[in-house]
């Protein structure tokens, strides 16, 4: 690794730092003689000018250290392994090599048996720490989970935060426990068979313990920003050393942690106008690196965020293995459902209130069509209520779980009318991962409340438990937000801990941000919104797992767990030969979805998505063997019901 320092075999430590913008740049330890002065040097190579390096000879792991630009400001190592007193304090030399790992014979699992399990290292447990998540494993294994994935955990400033904020990327934040205890935390995933990814924010730093502006502009782009902090130059002057510093950080995480996959955040947010997109570069080094076929094959799995909907980043080869990235969140599939349970049409909501012109019954070879939205179309919906919001989101579920996108290409009422997404009926629905809530969605609500929260305030559990026995028994990787399992009651809110004025702006700027909903019109409302930096928001989004053993908690947990066996049984053998699927509602309210699955078996859904009951014919048309049904034998589809069923060669 070319950033940071590294415990050298035969004793001592080379550090190195890239600063372009030092005039002269000192080592400082003050356990081992102080200061030193560091050389330039270009061995890094095509990176070019800007590196400074120091040999230490008595240098060993532990060693407090950090570096003084021209003399002057004192920063961390930004490729810092450890910050044991947080962000603006001196860095930590680690030996990477000290740690005993247990999971030798562990390569990974395919990624058709994935199925996802998000959490926040902080709320997960009471301790909020890498060590006190062992202690859940075997529930999360007892679940039918197969995957966990961890919010990020690079170093960010204060102790409580998403985690979206990091600033020093290899430092595994302070809070949660030292590199070793996240090395051990993974350890003993594998140990019970459950594959570790890792949530990764490459498109900004946070606002708060940043240093890179200072000494190292290049990491900058001059004149663009993404809504969170200036924009990463991928493409720009100086952009190979930026380039080379985040592809090292993914090789970092998935060699030394043996992690087995990383989910990239926000990839739409990633400027750059390179012949290789940084997003692509990055996907074939991890393949080319950790992931590649050897003598041993390892799993390692890529995972995007992508607004844009680019499909390209999602191809098959020949064989059916991922070319760059293995699935994308499938957003589209999340908003539509959220519609249908809740009725929200707010925000981005609007794109699944309202049709976009693809007829029922589109197939694995169909384009979808890019007519402008009209305005005979919004007052169609807008005129018609509820019946007619919730007809459209059928129509973005069903094409979402058969072809993945729903907007392929379609006009956005979102994004201003703007074209989003690209055709993705070719792909396997392997490449998409479904969920009903993330950290995201959740957590982007003024009060942070759960989908389920939201379901029984409106009545409409039923319709939450139809909607989870559809994604956890659809092909593509389904993924659970923690606590979701049980219907957990407590809310997960946005929350953060920035000092003085930033945490003041923070506060402020949450507040307002709501006040463009009608909801929150009325100022003493807005002044309701939880406090981002108030200790006791991020306390209430701790889950209680004691609510696992009462009442209707214990009654969710009980049909989550039968859902993942039946796809366990039923699916997951039958999935690596899995391609898209064909969709249609042939009544209102009714949803039939057809996908072909490996060994020329076909998975069939029949579902009543509607709070009436449907026509008896097509109860009766549902082909092969019913592996799952929500309603027993009754002819007519009841309100809210969900079958599925496999059917032979």
């Amino acid at each position: 690794m070319p950033f940071g320092a590294d415990v050298q075999p035969g004793g001592g430590a080379r550090f190195r730092l890239y600063a372009p913008g030092a005039a002269c740049v000192e080592l400082l330890c003050p356990a081992v003689g102080g200061a030193h002065p560091m050389q330039r040097s270009r061995e890094v190579g095509e990176a070019g000018d800007g590196w400074f390096v120091c040999d230490l000879a008595h240098a060993a792991a532990g060693l407090r250290y950090a570096f003084r630009i021209d003399g002057a400001l004192v920063v961390p190592d930004p490729a810092s392994r450890c910050n044991p007193e947080g962000v603006h304090a001196a860095s930590a030399l680690v030996d990477p090599r000290a740690f005993h790992w247990t999971d030798g014979a562990w390569c990974g699992r395919p990624w058709h048996e994935a199925v996802l399990y998000e959490l926040h290292v902080g709320c997960f447990t009471r301790e909020g720490t890498f060590a006190a998540a062992i202690g859940r494993l075997d529930d999360l294994v007892a679940l039918g989970v197969t995957a966990i994935e961890l919010m990020p955990v690079a170093a960010f400033s204060g102790r409580r935060g998403w985690g979206y904020d990091g600033v020093l990327l290899y430092a595994p934040h302070a809070a949660y426990g030292a590199p070793e205890d996240l090395k051990g935390l993974v350890a003993a995933a594998h140990a019970r068979g459950l594959m570790v990814l890792l949530d990764v924010v490459y498109n900004h730093f946070g606002p708060d313990g940043n240093y890179l502006h200072a000494y190292a502009r290049p990491f900058f782009h001059p004149s663009l920003a993404t809504p969170w902090g200036p924009a990463i130059n991928f493409d720009g002057d100086g952009s190979r050393a930026v380039r080379d510093f985040f592809v090292h950080n993914a090789l970092y995480w998935v060699e030394e942690f043996h992690l087995d996959g990383l989910r990239v955040d926000a990839v739409h947010a990633m400027h750059d106008r390179s012949a290789l997109h940084f997003a692509d570069e990055l996907a074939l080094r991890l393949r080319a690196g950790p992931g590649r076929k050897g003598w041993q094959m390892r799993e390692v799995h890529l995972v995007l965020e992508n607004h844009a909907n680019d499909a390209a980043r999602l191809q098959r080869a020949g064989d059916g293995r991922a070319r760059l990235a293995d699935a994308q969140w499938n957003d589209d599939l999340h908003h539509a459902a959220h519609v249908l349970v809740t009725g929200e049409t707010d925000g981005y909501y609007a794109d699944y209130a309202h049709p976009h012109g693809v007829a029922d019954g589109a197939s694995t070879t169909s384009r979808p069509s890019s007519r402008p939205v009209s305005r005979r179309d919004e007052g169609a919906c807008g005129d018609a209520g509820a019946a007619h919001v919730a007809e459209a989101a059928l129509a973005h579920l069903g094409r979402a779980l058969a072809e993945g996108f729903a907007y392929q290409g379609e006009a956005s009422r979102f994004s201003g009318g703007r074209a989003r997404g690209t055709p993705s009926a070719q792909l396997p629905p392997l490449a998409f991962v479904n969920a009903l809530q993330t950290h995201d969605q959740v957590g982007n609500r003024a009060f942070g409340e759960r989908l389920g929260t939201l379901a029984d305030e409106a009545g409409r559990g039923a319709a939450l438990r139809a909607l989870q026995a559809i994604v956890l028994l659809a092909p593509a990787p389904p993924m659970l937000f923690m606590g979701e399992e049980f219907a957990a009651s407590s809310p997960f809110l946005y929350f953060c801990d920035f000092d003085d004025e930033l945490g003041r702006a923070v506060t402020a700027g949450r507040r307002g941000e709501f006040g463009r909903f009608a909801p929150f019109a009325d100022p003493a409302l807005r002044e309701r919104i939880p406090d981002p930096n108030a200790p006791g928001t991020f306390a209430r989004s701790r889950l209680d797992w004691s609510e696992c053993e009462r009442g209707a908690h214990a009654h969710a947990l009980a049909r989550c767990r039968a859902l993942l066996r039946c796809r366990a049984s039923e699916l997951v053998p039958r999935l690596a030969g899995a391609a898209s699927g064909t969709w249609s509602t042939p009544e209102p309210g009714t949803l039939r979805v057809t996908w072909p699955l490996g060994g020329r078996c076909r998975w069939h859904l029949l579902a009543r998505l509607a709070p009436d009951p449907g026509t008896p014919s097509h109860r009766s048309a549902l082909p092969g063997r019913v592996v799952f049904s929500s309603a027993g034998a009754a002819d007519r589809l009841p309100p809210w019901s969900v079958h599925w069923s496999v059917e032979a060669a």
